[in-house]
């Protein structure tokens, strides 16, 4: 996969914050080389979160993020303070962006604040050193977004504070060996997208052959004759979780069987939480509210697994009146009090940091929190087998 087509999720988040012209546009402009974002003398030119992909030496594949001023003021004032906190849940790596002219202010200070309390990475930039008195800071750097002065040494800071050392992760290619054979299973319907496969799904391929397993890759209709045709039983099948139903009578109990979903979870960091999960929808009865969230804003079909396809199969399975709401993309709600349970998406298009807050804050709400393959496969009742690659697991399964 080239730097180019690295997924946002897996692109390290650096996000610039501050008070209105401070000059956040403008260092961002600099430390990118690029016309990110607009500047103005005017206060609040930066009125939404303003992102973008890119490569940035020495740390590869980044997604830069410009916010609008914390010190915003009046209603759409708070609304982008609002919308700048919720940045604050996603980014590894936090720059603050000061006036050096003036030094830090109480708005600075809350910033700081945030920063350390969700244990975010930070470095503190004096920005217009070049009007400033001050050049040198015991906290943080003297730059110029005007002169270019000390954005290099910027960028250098901000590279050491990438968690170098965290373990290598794998969505399965720990689950099998060199040689071995995965089958993986596409199905093909109204709501697969033309002409390409979905992300996770291209993601196990690559995975499987970074180890130097062997993907099989079919469709759910196909899945039988795949099998018989293969001369030694597959090590794993890995499936599409809304082809749980059939494909789970023809994949043989001594084949592991698994989900890309239920993968994602693991890979994300939130698969013991989604297990546990599962169960709460036992505890669904009339009224209750369930919260579908889904990371990414696709386009829907009209056989969609968030809106349609789950939706039906919590009313089959529980036969109560469900309330279901929905969310996609960054709206994942600020108050989860209203809700009974969460069904994520497994979260392929956001970072790990996004997806620990997510969970993380459904949990301190009191709301349990699972996702659409455990979701799935529990309703099947297939649950323990599919976790059957991950034992230390089981337990946690309701008889």
């Amino acid at each position: 996969m080239s730097l180019n087509s690295t997924p946002s999720g897996e692109r390290v988040h650096i996000g610039f914050f501050g008070r209105r012209n401070a000059g956040k546009s403008s260092v961002v402009n600099a430390f990118t080389n690029q016309q990110i974002s607009v500047v103005s003398d005017v206060k609040g030119t930066t009125t939404d979160p303003v992102t973008k992909a890119m490569e940035l030496l020495p740390l590869g594949p980044v997604m830069i993020i410009d916010t609008p001023g914390f010190d915003d003021e009046g209603a759409l004032g708070a609304e982008r303070v609002r919308r700048t906190k919720q940045v604050l849940n996603r980014v590894d790596i936090a720059v603050l962006v000061v006036d050096g002219t003036v030094g830090k202010t109480a708005a600075d200070s809350e910033l700081i604040g945030i920063f350390e309390q969700k244990d975010i990475p930070y470095i503190v930039a004096y920005n217009k050193s070049d009007l400033a008195q001050s050049k040198k800071y015991a906290d943080g750097i003297a730059v110029s977004a005007l002169e270019k002065t000390n954005i290099e040494l910027l960028k250098e800071t901000v590279a050491r504070l990438v968690n170098t050392d965290a373990p290598e992760k794998h969505l399965c290619a720990d689950l099998v060996e060199r040689g071995d054979i995965a089958v993986l299973v596409v199905p093909i319907d109204k709501a697969a997208p033309k002409g390409r496969l979905i992300l996770p799904q291209q993601q196990t391929i690559r995975d499987l052959l970074d180890k130097g397993a062997v993907p099989v890759v079919c469709r759910d209709g196909e899945l039988s004759i795949t099998l018989e045709k293969l001369a030694t039983a597959p090590k794993l099948v890995i499936t599409d979780s809304q082809a749980f139903g059939r494909v789970k009578d023809i994949v043989p109990q001594s084949v592991p069987l698994t989900s890309f979903s239920i993968l994602m979870a693991r890979y994300k960091g939130f698969l013991e939480t989604a297990v546990k999960g599962a169960a709460a929808i036992e505890k669904l009865k009339d009224g209750s509210r369930v919260l579908i969230s889904e990371g990414c804003t696709h386009h829907r079909q009209c056989d969609d697994i968030g809106t349609v396809k789950l939706p039906r199969m919590l009313s089959k399975y529980t036969e109560k009146d469900i309330i279901i709401e929905t969310s996609s993309g960054k709206g994942f709600p600020d108050d989860l009090s209203p809700y009974d349970l969460v069904i994520h998406c497994g979260g392929c298009m956001l970072n790990e940091r996004e997806m620990t807050y997510r969970r993380k804050f459904s949990g301190d709400s009191g709301v349990p929190f699972t996702n659409y393959g455990t979701a799935l496969a529990y309703m099947q009742g297939i649950l323990k087998r599919t976790l059957g690659v991950f034992p230390d697991l089981l337990k946690l399964v309701d008889e």
